[in-house]
């Protein structure tokens, strides 16, 4: 019995840490690419303005959870489709 919720609580957790790195991968990456690009171009041109780094990156984030979402949010649901029909079984 103990042997088979162990299992199960590895294989979820996992599963979980695939998932976050998964879900975060695109945005993260995005993120990192368009800081990159925003500190060359600053660096080139010397211009030191705090809002030229950050609102770039935030547009990028957002254009990306939104192109992203759905992909990201199928990876859920199929997440918590294991959660909860793999616990079932061991309540029996």
């Amino acid at each position: 019995m103990y042997g088979q919720i162990e299992q199960f609580v590895l294989q979820v957790t996992n599963e979980a840490l695939m998932l976050v790195m998964l879900a975060s991968a695109p945005t993260v990456i995005g993120s990192l690419v368009v800081g990159l690009a925003v500190a060359l171009f600053s660096a080139t041109t010397q211009i030191q303005e705090a809002t030229l780094s950050f609102v770039p990156k935030v547009i990028a984030v957002f254009l990306l959870l939104a192109i992203t979402g759905a992909w990201v949010g199928g990876f859920l649901l199929q997440f918590a489709h294991l959660c909860f029909t793999g616990f079932v079984p061991l309540l029996r």
